[in-house]
């Protein structure tokens, strides 16, 4: 069976460390800047960094209504942080007329965590993996509330940090700043 190739979503944030990432454990991988660019993708990435600037460069390149297509036709999508954010079906404290591209049927709220200056890191029980995750932290959004068919991997003083359903799977934190590959292994595995 060929390897899946995985497009990760390329305006803005944590591109460049989610690519090496995929590269290490040796997948196709190319940056999404054009929605042409999304056609020849098994999967996405959403990556971390900032989620009204992502939201409206996707819009600027249309690209939002795109993602969106391919997602609701069963495409899988990792989204970390701010793709976290933009994989939501809900949001509070978002900016006016923030979209997404949904699909997880959670309520994010933006920022939870607080702002820069209160970023943190902290080690993770990660349900599917043998060992703790090391978790960076930065102006995170938590999982405010989970839809019955949401499955929670991972939380924070109850507050849910990692998630998944069926093909989506979300973080609030950024696996793609360590070099410990195993989310983007456990999301490789629903692309397969």
């Amino acid at each position: 069976m060929t390897a899946p190739t995985i497009g990760v979503l390329a305006l803005q944030g944590d591109v460049r460390e989610h690519l090496a990432a995929l590269t290490r454990l040796g997948v196709p991988t190319h940056p999404v800047r054009r929605p042409a660019e999304l056609d020849d993708c098994d999967g996405i990435v959403l990556p971390g960094g900032e989620s009204t600037t992502m939201w409206r460069l996707a819009r600027t390149f249309e690209l939002l209504d795109p993602l969106r297509d391919r997602v609701r036709a069963g495409m899988p999508a990792f989204g970390t942080c701010a793709g976290m954010v933009l994989l939501a079906d809900r949001l509070l404290d978002a900016a006016q007329g923030q979209e997404t591209i949904g699909g997880l049927d959670i309520t994010v709220r933006r920022n939870a965590f607080g702002r820069q200056t209160e970023s943190f890191e902290t080690d993770l029980d990660l349900l599917g993996l043998e060992d703790d995750v090391h978790a960076v932290f930065i102006r995170a959004p938590w999982v405010e509330e989970i839809g019955s068919g949401v499955e929670v991997l991972a939380s924070v003083d109850g507050h849910p940090v990692g998630v998944r359903q069926n093909q989506l799977m979300a973080t609030s934190f950024h696996p793609e700043v360590n070099a410990d590959d195993r989310l983007h292994r456990l999301f490789l595995e629903t692309c397969c």
